[in-house]
């Protein structure tokens, strides 16, 4: 059985895992990378390396806990370095690998796409909010 939108060639080994109640590895990693957190952390590093608080000002609405988790995660996947400087005050800068670069990229078409179609979307929002508001009444 293929794995959704994937070839036949790159389905076979992750099938196995395709069991649709255990989260299996891809799924998980996806899950990482498409993350709400996970997305902004990587479009943002894109542009350069950042330095905690630096990444957090400029993502926003995040809780240190919450970066704090994300980064842990995605270094752990290797999408993202950390590199601790024995300086004082101690410095960490963040950066993405080269894995974590191409995830990126693959990310960040996703988020212009989303951004040019959204009036589609706004539009299709609409449109079914409207049949469904009918669909209620009669």
């Amino acid at each position: 059985m293929a794995v959704s939108g994937l070839s036949d060639e790159v389905a076979a080994p992750l099938a196995k895992y395709d069991t649709g109640e255990v989260m299996c590895p891809y799924r998980l990693v996806l899950e990482h990378v498409t993350s709400r957190w996970g997305v902004l952390v990587l479009i943002e590093l894109l542009d350069r390396p950042y330095r905690f608080s630096e990444l957090r000002r400029a993502i926003g609405r995040v809780s240190e806990k919450m970066l704090t988790q994300t980064l842990q995660t995605l270094e752990r996947d290797g999408l993202v370095h950390r590199d601790a400087k024995p300086v004082i005050p101690p410095r960490v800068d963040y950066s993405l690998t080269e894995l974590g670069r191409e995830a990126a990229e693959q990310v960040r078409g996703l988020a212009e796409w989303t951004q040019k179609r959204m009036g589609a979307v706004l539009e299709a929002r609409e449109g079914y909010d409207v049949r469904k508001a009918g669909a209620e009444q009669g």
